[in-house]
């Protein structure tokens, strides 16, 4: 997998740009943030790397900072909100502005990302308020008043969590695709039908 990417910036266009590393060639997407960060071609650039591994594409997504690209971990666990939709996130809201958006239920400024709509904007929310204070830049932006963190899992939700991280995922991002599930099957859901539907919403 990689993490970064170390090299020349060849190439900017929209939504990506070309980075030559030792004479290979790495597309890299990336919001409209992180690609007006870059230097103008051709000049050495450092982009942190999130590697996404599908059947029929490697893709590499990059990040001028590591708050944009734990964001857009955190973003794409949501159900909805595949790669494509978090860069546009990132695009249009910075994520200390995202942090202060979903802090307010500001649904009007999550909904100027292309592909993000009332709904979207109203799942992003309702599942990540509660999320942000442990993300970059998201303490700060905290209203008086909200809940406090929610409770570490406890009983099935444990289990099945605990089985997704032995599988190799990441704890913050199963620990969210396990609530989700949650929420829709209800708290009788059972431990296999909790581990499925996490693993549903983590390969996506």
């Amino acid at each position: 997998m990689i993490g970064r990417l170390c090299g020349t910036a060849e190439q900017i266009e929209d939504g990506r740009c070309l980075i030559d590393v030792s004479g290979v060639g790495y597309v890299v997407f990336c919001s409209a943030r992180s690609l007006a960060a870059l230097p103008a071609p051709p000049a050495r650039a450092t982009l942190l790397v999130e590697t996404q591994v599908r059947e029929d594409a490697i893709t590499l997504f990059g990040f001028i900072d590591a708050a944009e690209r734990d964001w857009f971990r955190l973003l794409t666990t949501i159900q909805g909100v595949g790669a494509k939709v978090a860069l546009n996130l990132l695009s249009a809201l910075p994520p200390d502005q995202l942090a202060s958006a979903i802090a307010a239920s500001d649904r009007g400024a999550i909904t100027r990302a292309p592909g993000v709509g009332p709904k979207l904007a109203a799942r992003l929310i309702s599942e990540l308020r509660e999320r942000i204070a442990a993300m970059p830049t998201g303490s700060a932006f905290i209203p008086t008043g909200t809940a406090p963190p929610v409770a570490p899992p406890q009983g099935k939700l444990a289990d099945a969590l605990s089985a997704l991280v032995n599988l190799g995922y990441r704890r913050a991002e199963a620990e969210a695709a396990l609530s989700a599930v949650q929420a829709e099957a209800g708290e009788d859901a059972a431990l296999d039908e909790l581990i499925r539907g996490g693993l549903r919403r983590l390969a996506r």
